[in-house]
């Protein structure tokens, strides 16, 4: 599978990731599915502490054992679970990242963190702070490199202009362009990379999901994305199939170094990692699909 440069870091990662999220908490299952994904190429797997309150991150430290060098593991920090109290607090402050670390080292069954990402983030936080935490951990040789995890374009900025972080993850798909205005430009001019997560929008744009648009997709309602869903199949031919189309889309960005779709299931998964053998797409193909869709932008997330 092609691998892309993650930034400006020495990190090449598999076109197409997996967003370990979907797993599950069955430990057989979840594990099968990761080295099956590794099997097929993939090398970037992407975890964080939030996801079911840890044990993402153990399946993932078991999935990896005896293979720790081969595997490039990214997860996610900021999000605090106070004892006695339901669901987390937001917590970007340097004691809190530094504390957090170790147990993300302890359940992940490893000593450094390929890429330690920021999970969030608001213009509020004292972000010199946070970053001074990423860059001690650097320096210990804790985590290789950092990055955030945030679709806010002011917040995105601010870390821009203020630390070294060598990618950014945002939600990218046909169905949400809103990066392409503002954060895909800037990251492109300074050598950062995109993550692109929810290329299939939720399951919106896979094969089978025709149902899932029933809820709509941000300012989508299900009228519309039928439609979309219609030209899309249209416009699939014999090469590459919706998901795997939509895929292709999100990649097509030069900024966009990998695209991590979620896989609950081997079949899923297969659908996923046939995206790389897909033809990459033509600018006039890009065109085309960007017709069936909105160029929607940021309004709420500042």
């Amino acid at each position: 599978m092609k691998k892309n440069r993650l930034g400006s870091s020495d990190l090449m990662v598999s076109e197409i990731g997996f967003g370990c999220m979907t797993i599950g908490t069955e430990g057989q299952k979840g594990v099968h599915l990761i080295h099956e994904a590794l099997e097929k190429g993939i090398n970037f797997l992407d975890t964080s502490d939030l996801y079911d309150s840890g044990r993402n991150e153990e399946l993932v430290g078991k999935a990896v054992q005896g293979r720790r060098q081969d595997v490039i593991i990214a997860t996610k920090v900021g999000n605090r679970r106070v004892p006695g109290q339901e669901g987390w607090v937001w917590d970007p402050s340097k004691a809190y990242i530094l504390e957090a670390v170790k147990a993300s080292l302890r359940r992940l069954g490893t000593d450094y963190i390929d890429l330690y990402q920021l999970h969030g983030g608001t213009l509020d936080d004292p972000i010199d702070e946070t970053i001074e935490a990423f860059e001690q951990l650097k320096r210990e040789g804790v985590i290789r490199w950092y990055g955030i995890s945030s679709i806010r374009p002011n917040v995105i900025r601010e870390y821009v202009k203020r630390s070294a972080i060598v990618s950014v993850m945002n939600q990218y798909s046909l169905l949400d362009r809103r990066a392409e205005e503002e954060v895909l430009p800037l990251l492109e001019k300074e050598g950062i990379s995109l993550i692109a997560r929810g290329p299939v929008a939720s399951g919106v744009l896979a094969e089978g999901g025709a149902s899932k648009a029933a809820k709509g997709y941000l300012n989508y309602e299900e009228a519309e994305l039928l439609k979309v869903r219609e030209r899309l199949a249209a416009f699939t031919g014999d090469q590459r199939s919706m998901e795997q189309l939509a895929i292709r889309y999100s990649l097509a960005h030069p900024a966009v170094a990998t695209a991590i779709p979620g896989a609950s299931s081997s079949e899923q998964l297969q659908h996923n990692v046939g995206a790389a053998a897909a033809q990459p797409l033509t600018e006039q193909e890009i065109s085309e699909l960007r017709s069936f869709t909105q160029a929607n932008r940021y309004i709420q997330h500042r």
